[in-house]
């Protein structure tokens, strides 16, 4: 917990680097508590319990940058490496790009409350934690003769952060998150030995899903018994829930200044332009309540806001920090994606497995890359075969290749199920003729 001591202490903290020789400073404390408990086979195999203090210190002296963190929060230690650290900064090369952000763009305070905290984490028994994890292992552990091992986890954390910079910004954010998963792999033909898992995440103890967690994980390995290659070839491809964010990924990471200023990005010189398909309409939306990735500003106190990222397929903006706004001359949006929401239709994975006579349902990636230059792909998947709607063979060790523009713009049609636990509200996704490489 940061408390009224720990921020007088930061604030001493940047007046001390100003004094002696900073032309600016930000301040940053981090305060965390964490506690897991791991089972393997019904037996604790690990317990953690951890907590954190640290400060990171950010000086800005003639000209030059240098980032510092602590977790020895006594003032005559501060002392000295405040001053260590403003030494050190006068040998690293001049960046003039490095400048707080103008006091114009940060958070002033005063938005509602985004109900990130749970106001009875530390009464949670641990015994609780314990008996989840355990009931977790229990519905895979013995469920089935094939069953080699189960694993399941629970975690949960508090975290505070409280910043201040030279000119002006203050702000603090505190959240809880809660986390139980089950884990599984079993028997297969041959040397075969499938593997999947299950979890649910959440910022409320009372909202945590409890049960089912075990049971769901060893119906998805089950399902993966029989897996073969299938025929090379283009199908129609649905991507679930859980995997629909590794193909917004690339797309995301080409928005970026850092991608825009080294010119290493498919997307470079793209804005205002129509580069996937009519239908993607995706949006960050910061200030959603009770939504994990919910802030009021970023990790340099500049204020979020509602931003379009695609509309129709047009790109609106950038991720642009002040350090890249600086480097390429530009204005600065926002330093990352707090919560991307997108456009939805009416049917959840189910729904697009039964409108496709033929293809594939991608339940799981297994390596593979896009070019972040060229957006050109080749990723690993496994899944299954869709025939006349219904899921049949399950298939493994196959390859979808392609340009991440083209499958974009090959989007058929949206689902309307993201998973609740992610920031990056993807629901399931129908694309059509994608490249599958197999036998």
């Amino acid at each position: 917990m940061i408390t009224k001591e720990s921020k007088k202490l930061a604030q001493w903290a940047m007046d001390f680097a100003l004094k002696n020789g900073c032309q600016a400073s930000r301040v940053s404390l981090y305060s965390g508590t964490n506690s897991s408990f791991e089972i393997r086979d019904m037996k604790i195999d690990r317990l953690t319990q951890a907590s954190e203090s640290r400060m990171v210190i950010q000086l800005f002296v003639d000209g030059r940058y240098g980032s510092y963190s602590t977790n020895r929060l006594d003032k005559k230690e501060l002392e000295t490496f405040i001053r260590n650290g403003i030494d050190s900064t006068r040998y690293l090369a001049e960046d003039k790009a490095r400048t707080l952000p103008d006091p114009s763009l940060y958070y002033k305070g005063g938005g509602a409350d985004l109900q990130l905290l749970d106001a009875g984490f530390d009464r949670v028994d641990p015994d609780n934690k314990v008996k989840l994890a355990m009931n977790t292992c229990r519905e895979m552990m013995g469920k089935d003769d094939r069953v080699i091992s189960a694993n399941s986890y629970y975690g949960d954390s508090i975290n505070d952060k409280y910043m201040i910079a030279s000119n002006g910004f203050e702000g603090e954010s505190s959240s809880t998150g809660y986390d139980l998963q089950g884990s599984v792999s079993i028997k297969g033909d041959g040397e075969a030995r499938p593997e999947s898992y299950w979890y649910d995440s959440s910022l409320f103890y009372d909202s945590l899903i409890k049960d089912g967690i075990g049971t769901k994980a060893l119906e998805r390995v089950i399902r993966k018994l029989g897996q073969k290659k299938t025929a090379s070839g283009k199908y129609r491809m649905v991507v679930d829930n859980m995997n629909s964010t590794r193909l917004m990924s690339p797309i995301i990471s080409a928005i970026y200044g850092s991608s825009i200023q080294q010119k290493n990005s498919f997307l470079l010189n793209k804005l205002n332009e129509k580069v996937l398909g009519a239908n993607v309409t995706l949006i960050d939306e910061p200030h959603l309540p009770k939504s994990p990735g919910a802030r009021y500003f970023d990790n340099e106190g500049v204020a979020t806001k509602r931003l379009p990222i695609f509309e129709n397929g047009i790109l609106k903006t950038y991720y642009i920090d002040i350090y890249y706004a600086n480097k390429l001359q530009v204005d600065p949006t926002i330093s990352s994606p707090s919560i991307l929401t997108m456009q939805m239709g009416d049917k959840d994975t189910d729904g697009l497995v039964a409108s496709v006579d033929k293809g594939i349902l991608v339940t799981g990636f297994n390596g593979g890359n896009c070019n972040s230059s060229t957006g050109d792909f080749s990723y690993g998947v496994e899944g299954f075969i869709i025939e006349n709607g219904k899921l049949t063979q399950p298939v493994s060790e196959m390859n979808i290749t392609g340009n991440m523009l083209s499958l974009w713009n090959h989007l058929s049609e949206i689902g309307n199920d993201p998973f609740r636990s992610s920031s990056w509200k993807i629901p399931s996704l129908l694309f059509d003729d994608v490249d599958f490489s197999g036998l």
